[in-house]
């Protein structure tokens, strides 16, 4: 028989065994649930995400899922619990390509100061997209170029601060100067004169398959109640913040159908502005190279968020970098007047050497055009794009118009490298 002492050191030793593999099952086990649970989300489109019979229809009931749809099928029917920061950093098995360790490393920007100063989207009639973006949104019209030759008119618009006066007239040497250095973001809304009539089929919101442009948004204090203005106002959605899985954020439909998404604002009543223009979404085949590419244009990484299957990045121009790209970093984002440069990577797209998003101006998919940066000088900025080697669309002395240029990024996306402070461009201006 054995004494007393040694069977109880015994009990012990086996008490602290299986306490110590209790307690490390469930960490194995909760991470596989989440995962799991990421991967799942993506088997079954539009769960609990079925369109309203009064919107435009987009992706029908029961599509399989494509990798240019992915982020927002996965994002929007996951709950947010399952999908966190913190969830997907396992180091034993990498799904995705986390910037944060060199993301504000010093790269070496173009020269000029280059800033984002425009995205632009294809408008099918500026009747009922002007007032879409000025009476519904708050935007304001600042600038218009007509070239009635060429027949298309450009339309500038762009979120102003709360209670500040604009006394241009668009189309004035006026407002064009006052559009070619500010320091902000606009939408150019491009209207191709025709288009407005009802033979027309309309213009590509993007979000089909393989589509690079993804929408645009808007920031506000309460997701809820502006969503119930806006649908009090005839706006109709693709996702309203009680659909899907994902609440408190959705996406409405302008007068052509892109997606305009409504997020929520980090500090209620820091901005006054019922709605600020926040994001343009892109996604990115390989993250590394398109952040290095905007990085040389002078924009800062702000934050990053990494899912299972996908990862977010958020950059901006005029901004000082956070300390980090996550908790700070996404405080920093949500909280900005101007918007960000939304990089949506879909993991893999990277690896795979035939893989390639369409740019928005192929003929067949026209909407989203460029975005545009405005620099000192563009001889000198073109100097330094060409070096990064992914091709010029138009040269500085290319075609009629000189002395602007479009570049293309790594995903081919056409980048407008424009003049600050403007040049001749030939439009029929409005008396002052």
């Amino acid at each position: 028989m054995q004494p007393m002492s040694s069977c109880r050191l015994r009990l012990g030793l086996i008490m602290v065994i299986l306490s110590v593999t209790h307690f490390l099952q469930p960490c194995r086990g909760f991470s596989g649930y989440r995962s799991g649970m990421s991967r799942v989300a993506g088997r079954y489109p539009n769960n609990g995400f079925a369109e309203s019979s009064h919107t435009h229809k987009v992706f029908p009931n029961n599509q399989p899922t494509s990798r240019s749809s992915h982020f927002h099928r996965n994002f929007l029917e996951r709950p947010l619990s399952l999908t966190t920061h913190r969830n997907t950093q396992n180091t034993a098995r990498p799904t995705f390509l986390s910037m944060s360790t060199d993301s504000q490393a010093e790269v070496e920007v173009i020269p000029g100061r280059p800033t984002w100063q425009q995205t632009m989207l294809r408008i099918a009639d500026p009747a009922k997209s002007i007032p879409f973006y000025t009476d519904v949104l708050g935007m304001t019209l600042i600038d218009k170029f007509d070239f009635p030759d060429m027949e298309f008119t450009l339309y500038f618009v762009t979120t102003l601060p709360e209670g500040e006066e604009y006394d241009l007239t668009p189309g004035t040497k006026e407002a064009h100067d006052y559009l070619w250095t500010m320091e902000g973001t606009a939408l150019e809304l491009t209207h191709n004169h025709g288009t407005e009539k009802a033979d027309f089929k309309g213009y590509h919101p993007g979000n089909a398959e393989k589509d690079g442009f993804g929408h645009i948004a808007v920031s506000c204090d309460d997701v809820y109640a502006s969503c119930k203005e806006l649908e009090n106002a005839g706006i109709t959605f693709k996702k309203k913040p009680d659909e899907g899985r994902m609440k408190g954020l959705a996406f409405a439909y302008d007068p052509d159908s892109y997606w305009v998404e409504v997020v929520r604002r980090g500090t209620p009543g820091k901005i006054p502005n019922k709605f600020n223009l926040s994001q343009t979404m892109l996604r990115v085949k390989d993250p590394k190279k398109s952040i290095e590419f905007y990085q040389k244009l002078g924009m800062k990484l702000l934050s990053e968020r990494h899912f299972s299957d996908f990862s977010l990045y958020f950059m901006a121009s005029n901004v000082e970098a956070p300390p980090n790209t996550g908790d700070e970093g996404r405080a920093v984002v949500k909280d900005l007047f101007g918007p960000v440069l939304e990089l949506t990577h879909n993991h893999g797209t990277e690896n795979d050497a035939d893989f390639k998003h369409f740019n928005g101006n192929e003929p067949d998919r026209q909407g989203f055009g460029h975005t545009g940066f405005l620099v000192d000088d563009v001889y000198k900025a073109c100097d330094a794009i060409r070096e990064m080697g992914y091709g010029m669309k138009k040269e500085p002395d290319g075609g009629k118009m000189k002395g602007l240029a479009f570049a293309y990024d790594p995903d081919g996306y056409a980048v407008e490298i424009i003049k600050r402070g403007g040049i001749e461009f030939g439009d029929k201006k409005v008396d002052s």
